[in-house]
């Protein structure tokens, strides 16, 4: 069967997405090469780099979310595509004329952070638009699946690229990668209702999605789980160039491969994730999956040159398994369960606290390499993503993620979306 792939829009998201996908993870390891190899930043300079290019969901992530609530979701993600397009074309520009500094490279960094708060929230509320609600587990799992494939061959070619170019080639790679995609949302034919906005302020449309992420208890459960979790696994992920780099010696093409074959663990996890829920229940699976990702994360400070290079593989490839199986499953537990007219504003809610601790991750992962050493660093790391575990107790006793409102939510979602509509 075709399922998705015979709808021609999905799969023009998909060739887009999955592109600018590929030239994100190229950057990804190109970008912290670029300030290990040829500008020699130091440790907290590499962490901090992770810092800013997160640190706008943590300024504009709330407001964000209520314009792409009042916004045409297809334009958002063009105008963000261009935006990054032009944003990352320029280091390598800069660079040819030997004008390339760590200031420069923080502040496209940056800049690329802010594209990517209002892409994200408009891609995640376009998906509904393209495909029927049965069909929401299949999209997310092959755009899921599809960004992790992606995550084990940006590396291994921003590696390549690095030793054949230069590591500033991947950056170059990275804004064609947004050129493609840009071509592809373009040539999307569906278009979505747009709610015309409302009169309501915007402070208080900000508030409409804050109260409604913070009064359930399902929504309220991931959000701050997310936030722990995405603190240890960034702050392990921003030093860890470092960690093979320097601390074990590996070649640029060596932390390439290995981080390649971590990545492929994402693919695993897309594909299970479908065949998981069914067999244990949505909820049961997302818990299984974190359970067995949350340990992996222990076997990467044991690495060590040569074949110990194998544990951070182990380490990774299991954390990402996991990881992405629960993505897929929460992404399409959220879709199905948050009014679409205030989809944009729960999502930015609970991303602003979920992605607000990974600007402090890549801040503390620097700190705290120059002070205790990088590997002592990934054990903290690893600690504090089994420390959040019992976080999910609320989840326990579900089988399934609901995918109706609970009687209060449907309630507070109602009065809501009068106010917005007054």
């Amino acid at each position: 069967m075709k399922g998705l792939w015979g709808n021609r829009d999905f799969r023009l998201l998909w060739t887009g997405e999955t592109t600018s996908m590929l030239g994100s993870m190229v950057a990804t390891t190109a970008l912290p090469l670029v300030a290990v190899i040829t500008l020699q930043a130091s440790t907290f300079g590499v962490g901090l780099l992770t810092a800013v290019a997160w640190l706008p969901w943590l300024v504009i992530g709330l407001p964000a979310g209520a314009w792409v609530d009042r916004l045409p979701k297809r334009a958002v993600m063009l105008t963000c595509n261009t935006v990054s397009m032009a944003v990352f074309g320029s280091v390598p520009v800069v660079a040819a004329f030997g004008a390339l500094t760590m200031p420069y490279l923080l502040v496209a960094a940056l800049l690329g952070g802010v594209a990517k708060v209002f892409f994200s929230l408009a891609y995640r509320a376009y998906l509904p638009t393209l495909v029927g609600a049965d069909d929401l587990l299949e999209g997310n799992a092959k755009l899921d699946g599809s960004e992790s494939a992606t995550q084990v061959a940006g590396p291994g070619l921003a590696g390549l690229l690095a030793q054949a170019f230069g590591p500033v080639s991947g950056i170059l790679v990275d804004a064609v990668s947004f050129g493609v995609s840009v071509l592809c949302v373009r040539a999307i034919r569906v278009r979505e209702t747009v709610v015309a906005a409302a009169r309501t302020p915007l402070r208080s449309q900000i508030a409409e999605g804050l109260r409604f992420v913070t009064r359930d208890r399902y929504l309220r459960t991931l959000m701050t789980f997310g936030a722990v979790s995405n603190l240890a696994l960034t702050g392990y992920s921003s030093i860890q160039v470092v960690f093979l780099s320097r601390t074990l010696g590996a070649s640029p093409g060596v932390v390439g491969l290995v981080m390649a074959l971590a990545a492929s663990g994402g693919v695993l996890g897309a594909m299970l994730a479908g065949r998981l829920g069914a067999r244990f229940g949505t909820a049961r699976a997302f818990l299984l999956c974190e359970v067995f990702a949350a340990p992996m994360l222990f076997l990467g400070p044991l690495s060590s040159p040569g074949w110990g290079l194998s544990l951070s593989v182990l380490a990774v490839f299991g954390v990402c398994t996991g990881v992405v199986a629960s993505n897929v499953l929460t992404t399409t537990f959220r879709q199905q369960y948050c009014p679409p007219e205030l989809y944009g504003r729960i999502s930015s809610s609970a991303s602003l606290v979920n992605y607000g601790t990974i600007p402090l991750a890549g801040v503390l992962s620097g700190v705290l390499g120059e002070a205790i050493g990088v590997r002592a660093t990934l054990w903290v790391a690893a600690g504090v993503l089994v420390a959040a575990l019992p976080m999910l107790a609320p989840l326990a006793k579900l089988r399934d993620f609901p995918r109706a409102l609970s009687r209060e939510s449907a309630h507070l979602g109602a009065a809501l979306s009068r106010e917005s509509a007054a």
